[in-house]
């Protein structure tokens, strides 16, 4: 029998942290797929519909319950239809008792340490039996769960799960347990395989890439190693890597991409805040200057980086100084890309509990400010990319029209004819900026 099912997955944009339930919604359609399930986009025409949810910010898990509202109306109508939830959100505490409560016609939910055991509740589910299983430890990393890729050229690799750092805003390390790393070998033989089946990037994920190995107990193994091993590996691709905590973030690894042309030459490095108190708050362990020194060294190794960061605005006690602060940041580093977040409160947290929270006015102000910033130096940086070349991997190609990516994570269009080119790295010179945007021609070479 064929069945179909539904993900919704929230947010749905890859915003760092949440790149992690991305791929792990391609695990979750790959166990259904292997189950006889089919994908379909008309939910109304779904046996199952599962919800992976996210926690790291209020609008995600906003969205998720208005969704559950939608599911609510589908199911008075489908009796049959089975709902899963799953993720980080059902995995806070109490956070699975209170949900089933909310909405009794929910059939399964699970956390984020116990996905391995999906197809086993889709049995049980599928005879009846309603499920509510979410553990509060994290397990041995369990290895060749089905993965329904659906990145286009990009392939999601984890490297790693969970996280130690314990940023007095983020619920992660809570859902998410502490870090555990996957054997070196286990993943250069699947990042292997991808390359076999002709994928163009390869993403590296963790929470925090950088302590890659540390729980290994030695030094002989960590992220600078993994890295070129993967980099050197005999295909034409790039190799991208999320996320990076500033703190961990080494010479060694700079200087590896520096040797590996296919190392992608854009590095998300989230700063959060531009200010040494505030950043001391958040428990992120580095300074200003520490950061920004951080910054010089990639740039002496790598001259060509392109540079994206997370920026917060209104932090409990944040003063209007503190924000001018994080927006001298901007403008001294020349970030090519920024994502901006109102600070969210997150129960659990410590920040929650922090006194002189700020008025939601206040940092809605600040974060437009901010974005404003931003756009202006988006668009300088944009000019000053015409007229050089560039190698793009061609991720869209229709009608004349293609784009791709620059080695250093900047989108160009451009002109390529009857050439159907997706996949394809080619050479083109940009010709002209319009505000942050790219536009250029093939190169004759």
């Amino acid at each position: 029998a064929i069945f179909a099912f539904s993900l919704i997955l929230e947010p749905k944009v890859k915003i760092d942290g949440c790149q992690m339930n991305v791929h792990e919604s391609e695990k979750l359609a790959g166990v259904l797929e292997k189950n006889g399930y089919e994908l379909t986009e008309d939910k109304s025409a779904a046996d199952i519909i599962v919800l992976n949810t996210c926690c790291i910010r209020e609008t995600a898990e906003s969205k998720i319950l208005g969704n559950l509202g939608i599911v609510k109306k589908l199911k008075e109508l489908n009796p049959s239809l089975k709902v899963a939830v799953c993720g980080c959100m059902t995995q806070q505490k109490d956070a699975a008792e209170k949900l089933k409560k909310r909405c009794p016609f929910i059939n399964l939910i699970f956390g984020t340490h116990n996905i391995h055991l999906f197809e086993s509740y889709l049995s049980e589910i599928a005879a009846n039996e309603n499920v509510i299983d979410v553990w509060e430890k994290e397990t041995e990393i369990q290895e060749n769960l089905p993965i329904r890729r659906d990145s286009g050229l990009n392939a999601w690799v984890n490297i790693m799960y969970g996280c130690n750092n314990f940023c007095s805003y983020c619920i992660v390390p809570y859902v998410r347990g502490r870090e555990r790393s996957r054997n070196p070998q286990v993943i250069i033989r699947e990042i292997e395989e991808l390359l076999k089946q002709d994928y163009k990037e390869i993403t590296l994920l963790g929470q925090n890439v950088n302590s890659y190995g540390n729980d290994f107990g030695d030094n002989r193994y960590g992220f600078a190693r993994l890295l070129k091993e993967v980099a050197e590996l005999p295909y034409k691709f790039r190799l991208s890597f999320m996320t990076s905590h500033p703190k961990d973030f080494s010479e060694e690894v700079v200087k590896v991409i520096a040797e590996h042309p296919n190392i992608s030459r854009f590095i998300h490095l989230p700063v959060q805040a531009g200010n040494d108190r505030i950043l001391a708050l958040m428990n992120r362990k580095y300074t200003v200057e520490q950061y920004t020194e951080k910054i010089k060294t990639l740039r002496k190794y790598v001259p060509n980086a392109g540079l994206s960061t997370d920026l917060m605005v209104g932090f409990p006690s944040e003063t209007e100084e503190e924000f001018a602060d994080s927006v001298r940041l901007l403008e001294n580093i020349g970030f090519s890309n920024v994502f901006t977040f109102i600070y969210s409160r997150r129960s659990g947290t410590k920040a929650d509990l922090m006194e002189n929270q700020v008025d939601y006015k206040v940092k809605r102000d600040r974060i437009k400010r901010l974005i404003a910033t931003q756009f202006e130096i988006g668009k300088k940086l944009a000019g000053e990319c015409v007229g050089k070349e560039y190698e793009v991997l061609c991720d869209y190609c229709s009608d004349g029209k293609a784009s791709g990516k620059t080695e250093c994570g900047r989108n160009v269009t451009f002109d390529c004819g009857e050439k159907n080119l997706y996949g394809k790295f080619v050479k083109v010179i940009v010709e002209k900026s319009r505000n942050t945007n790219l536009y250029g021609r093939l190169s004759e070479e």
